[in-house]
């Protein structure tokens, strides 16, 4: 049974050339021990696929306590992805107090989160003019919805996620 050296050889001597090192892998930058390495944009983990349909009758079923829930989980799986955006918390405290702005940031992060991947932006803040005045005619919410909720679900779907 060989026997390995659990110590690295010594450096060489001053006068004798250094072997070149690799680079270290991209977005890693040392830390001392027990901090941790901050997330590198867009490489944190991949969202949850939610299910269009499921979600829109859990909204109708909860009397609308759902749209609460999925604005913060969609804001933070977000934030935690790209390291960018408004969060989990803030989402939830706009959504109850001025829920209004909320289809204009959601579609707007999902539209930037698509185009710093390198995607083609499906979604923008405009398209949450089918949420207002788009209610207006009825379906305009349900409109902004499933092309939002869609784009959301591509995304993670192209990063391995399963619905």
């Amino acid at each position: 049974m060989s026997e390995q050296n659990p110590f690295p050889p010594p450096p060489p001597p001053s006068g004798e050339p250094q072997p070149a090192q690799p680079p270290p892998p991209y977005g890693y930058a040392p830390q001392a021990y027990g901090q941790a390495q901050p997330p590198v944009p867009g490489q944190g983990p991949v969202g949850e696929v939610r299910s269009t349909g499921v979600a829109m009758l859990l909204f109708v079923v909860t009397f609308g306590i759902y749209g609460w829930y999925w604005w913060f989980k969609v804001h933070e799986e977000m934030k935690r992805h790209t390291g960018q955006g408004i969060g989990g918390v803030v989402a939830l405290v706009l959504a109850i107090f001025v829920g209004i702005v909320m289809p204009y940031l959601t579609s707007a992060e999902v539209g930037t989160m698509q185009e710093r991947a390198g995607r083609r932006r499906t979604v923008s803040g405009v398209t949450g003019l089918w949420y207002f005045p788009g209610m207006f005619i009825l379906v305009g919410p349900i409109i902004w919805f499933v092309k939002t909720n869609g784009a959301i679900n591509d995304y993670w779907e192209s990063l391995g996620a399963r619905g």
